[in-house]
């Protein structure tokens, strides 16, 4: 057989090694390696035969080598498996106990063993093992095994401990697994199933494909193969969507398909009713059953061999078995399953369902069932709606109504976290489809594709339905803005600003006023009119409240954001989750969680800001959302450099996958991150580049808002490189807008930045210091008031003010050890040994490398956060978990870091 690579298999070699090593010395025993059909446990059990074959050679050929395996169509003969492990050995059955080798030759030739000799032959067995050592046993596919010759290994695999024998043996479940060692094989993960792919593929792969063939494949490594062997090059490249669904003809299906075959007749029907609806619940399953007059019972069979388990709702063992379920039933037959289930779902809650295998079950136009689809899908779970609608638009009648129910199923599926599928679906509508189909293939080009592409569709969206349809023209607009956001093309959303300015009208919906003013102020900021901007985006943020919508809700939360009502901003965006959640909004939870993100970042909670950056990345990569998994991952770019985390910085920059020059606002994010460590590290000119590159459009990192995030960096790096001037364009843009917010932590950032700029030592240094210190005490974000601590400190003791300096750098210190920001601590500690502070030498108050490690990034956010005092319940409602999913984190965290209370978390953290 070929030995397919192996990945994520090392702690099963090294078993597997060192159980053939033990046996070596006359110290043997088994190994029992159990999963799913795929998972390599015939490949591990391939490599031990070679290794093994490798290493007798090289010892002169001594030692000797067994190997059977379970074969469907003998496990109905007695001992069958066991006389192909044994044939080698027969010339020596003679050799053993006259009654054991009268037994043993008795049951391999079908003379069967009455129950009064079983032990005699297993005996027989295990002494005839035991004489041919050194001696590597391999017994594959104990489920497909005669249950006599499964006795018989088993029997002998439990008493190998004095023997020159190992026997490795692999089996779906651990059914024979009493008084053996067992190694449940896992799932790959994402990262192993990459380095298999660059095993089985040549050339390049596209940073999202291993995530992608991880979740379709379930981590199954044949799944993996098989699917690599079908992706096209623009598939690999990321050029293409990915398939969402295994191959029924490669050897996984063909192993499942033989599974489902042996079945009998009547378990077959049943698995067909139960695949005929994905997470069918079990008493309708039953029901179903009853009116075709059979007992449910009859479902033993498979649960037996892990197809299928019934809990509440009827799971396959794999996707595959109830793919080939459904497809290898006859045509006729599901029909006839959909009907069966169409008459046992009653009432108005079941009506989608009913009417989904009502147009299953029929054939050909049937406008009126068509109706039915469409009414019924309203209201319901995404997907559910997307197919009914899909359905629905092959039952209709005209070519037009066609045409808008494929739409309609689009936008469900594009609801629904399924880019791809909507972009299929749009394609079949076209050229049909209108206004609608322009919005939404614009939306989805917006999260999902390319941002130039986007705006100019959500422009002839907005063309299109601006006579019939103001609300979704408008939304259409807000989402071309948020595209030329997303890409820093400010001067196109000035544009947009001014088409939308003439379609105010009296009494409009406050959804038409979000929109006006939410464009309207974005367009004077970027303008430089911060004045008309606040005015227009206080606007946004008054209208939000009585709004129930997810994206009107983002809007007013970065209309918030730039207001410096950071509590509102939160508010609303927090709002704008739980709502995009329990609808089940997946292509809106993306920007909703963005703008959280955003708002735990001015508050300055930053590990808040990390979870719901983690939940953000996940959440848009589920729905297909590339380009916002790339924002929420600049933000943890910037959130690492702020701790000096310089490889974490640069994983992330590495995971954003967008096309270069495609999206401005990530890139700023990155290299904003850069320029932190650049700081960090002493390299202010390097910092400046970095951050002047950001206020140029050219440079495909220009981003407006970023800029003015970051303009307190790029002052504190002119000034260190002695270029201030290089800022001061910056600066006066800065503040503008802070003065014009009024907040006082921008504020306090404003008259920091101007006692940086001031000649060292003036009064004006010392003012501008000074106000800021005081404006940080009314203002937000505890980080940002250490910063200016620290510059304080660091000017004062410069200008040979050390007993005034201290002052400031142990508050400084203080801050960042709470914070546990370690290289801030370290450049706090420097500063106040340089002031005279008799002050240790050792590391700060930080999360040692060994601990950061143990944990997941999300359990390390838990970790802090508990540390810090805060209860479970306000753990969970920071990031947006429920308590007993905080609670079960937290065991795993103790258990992890091998503490008991949460007074040694917080000295283990320390």
């Amino acid at each position: 057989m070929q030995i397919l690579p192996l990945r994520g298999r090392d702690r099963e070699l090294a078993a597997i090694s060192a159980l053939v090593e033990r046996a070596r010395h006359g110290r043997g025993g088994a190994l029992l390696l159990t999963g799913e059909a795929g998972l390599g446990k015939t490949t591990l059990l391939a490599v031990a035969e070679q290794a093994t074959a490798h290493a007798m050679q090289r010892q002169g050929g001594t030692g000797t080598l067994l190997a059977t395996a379970g074969l469907g169509d003998e496990a109905g003969l007695p001992y069958a498996a066991l006389q192909r492990l044994v044939e080698p050995l027969l010339d020596r059955v003679d050799g053993l106990v006259p009654h054991q080798a009268r037994v043993l030759r008795r049951a391999l030739t079908g003379g069967g063993c009455p129950d009064s000799d079983r032990l005699a032959l297993c005996m027989a067995v295990l002494d005839l093992l035991g004489g041919a050592g050194p001696l590597l046993c391999l017994a594959d596919d104990l489920h497909d095994m005669d249950p006599p010759s499964v006795e018989a290994i088993v029997f002998s695999a439990r008493r190998l401990g004095h023997l020159p024998v190992a026997m490795l043996l692999a089996s779906r479940d651990d059914a024979p697994a009493a008084g053996l060692t067992t190694i449940g094989l896992a799932p790959l993960t994402s990262c192993d199933v990459a380095l298999l792919l660059n095993d089985v593929l040549d050339g390049p792969v596209d940073g999202t494909v291993p995530a992608a063939l991880t979740r379709v494949a379930q981590g199954n490594p044949q799944a993996v193969i098989e699917l690599a062997g079908l992706l096209t090059p623009q598939q690999r490249t990321g050029q293409a969507p990915l398939p969402e669904e295994l191959p029924v003809d490669g050897e996984l299906g063909r192993a499942y398909r033989l599974e489902v075959s042996r079945l009998p007749a009547e378990t077959r029907w049943l698995l067909l009713l139960a695949a005929a609806e994905p997470g069918l619940d079990a008493g309708t399953l039953t029901r179903a059953a009853e009116a075709c007059g059979i007992d449910v019972a009859a479902l033993a069979p498979a649960e037996r061999r892990g197809l299928v388990e019934v809990g509440a709702t009827v799971a396959f063992g794999h996707p595959l078995v109830r793919t080939l379920s459904y497809l290898d039933a006859p045509l006729a037959q599901r029909r006839a399953a959909h009907r069966v289930l169409a008459r046992v779902l009653h009432g108005h809650d079941q009506r989608l369902r009913r009417a989904v295998h009502s147009a299953a079950a029929v054939s050909g136009p049937d406008p009126v069932l068509a109706t039915e689809l469409e009414q019924a899908a309203r209201g319901g779970d995404y997907t559910q709606a997307s197919a009914a609608l899909e359905r629905a638009a092959e039952l209709s009648a005209t070519p037009d109504d066609a045409a808008a129910r494929l739409v309609t199923a689009a936008r469900y599926a594009w609801l629904g976290g399924h880019p791809h599928r909507a972009r299929q679906l749009l394609t079949s509508a076209r050229p049909v489809a209108d206004g609608p189909a322009e919005l939404l293939a614009g939306e989805i080009e917006l999260r999902a594709g390319a941002t130039a592409t986007a705006i100019d569709a959500l422009i002839r969206a907005a063309d299109l339905l601006a006579g019939s349809r103001r609300d979704l023209a408008a939304a259409a607009l807000l989402r071309a803005g948020e595209a030329a956001c997303f890409a820093g093309d400010h001067a196109r959303y000035v544009e947009l600003a001014d088409r939308v300015a003439g379609w105010r009208r009296p009494g409009d919906d406050p959804r038409l006023q979000v929109v006006y003013e939410h464009i309207a102020g974005f367009a004077a900021t970027f303008t430089g009119e911060h004045v008309a901007a606040s005015h227009h985006l206080q606007r946004v943020a008054e209208l939000a409240d009585e709004i129930g919508d997810s994206g009107p809700l983002a809007s007013a939360a970065a209309s918030a954001l730039f207001t410096g009502d950071t509590a509102a901003a939160h508010r609303h965006a927090a709002k704008a989750v739980r709502i995009a959640r329990d609808r089940g909004d997946l292509a809106a939870l993306p920007l909703a969680l963005s703008m959280l993100a955003y708002a735990e970042f001015w508050f300055g909670r930053y590990a808040v800001a990390e979870a719901v950056c983690l939940d953000g990345v996940a959440a848009a990569r589920a729905g297909g959302q590339e380009n916002y998994a790339g924002d929420h991952l600049g933000m943890l770019a910037v959130l690492a450099a702020l701790r000096g985390e310089r490889a974490l910085v640069a994983q992330r920059l590495a995971e954003i996958t967008v096309p270069p020059g495609a999206l401005s606002r990530p890139r700023a994010l990155g290299r904003w991150a850069l320029a932190v460590l650049d700081i960090l590290d002493g390299r202010p000119q390097e910092a400046v580049e970095r951050l002047l590159s950001i206020a140029d459009p050219a440079t495909g990192a220009g981003h407006v808002i970023v800029q003015i995030m970051a303009t307190p960096w790029l002052v504190e790096a002119a000034c260190r490189a002695e270029e201030p001037e290089r800022a001061a364009p910056a600066l006066a843009a800065f503040d503008q807008w802070a003065l014009t917010i009024g907040e006082p932590g921008r504020r306090a950032l404003s008259a920091r930045c101007h006692a940086l700029m001031a000649p060292r030592g003036s009064e004006e240094a010392w003012r501008g210091f000074a106000e800021a210190v005081a404006l940080h005490l009314a203002g937000e974000g505890e980080f940002e008031r250490a910063r200016t601590e620290l510059h304080y400190g660091q000017e004062l003791r410069r200008s040979r003010r050390p007993r005034d300096a201290r002052e400031h750098l142990r508050r400084a210190l203080e801050a960042f050890d709470q914070l546990s920001l370690p290289a801030w601590t370290e450049q706090a500690r420097s500063e106040l040994r340089a002031a005279g502070e008799a002050i240790a030498t050792a590391p700060t108050i930080t999360t040692p490398p060994a601990t950061a490690q143990a944990l997941t990034a999300q359990q390390l956010t838990i970790a802090r956060l508990v540390a810090s005092g805060a209860t479970n319940r306000e753990v969970a409602d920071r990031l947006f978990l429920s308590p007993r999913t905080v609670d079960h984190h937290l065991r795993n965290i103790f258990s992890r870091l091998g503490v008991r209370s949460r007074t040694e978390l917080a000295r283990t953290l320390s």
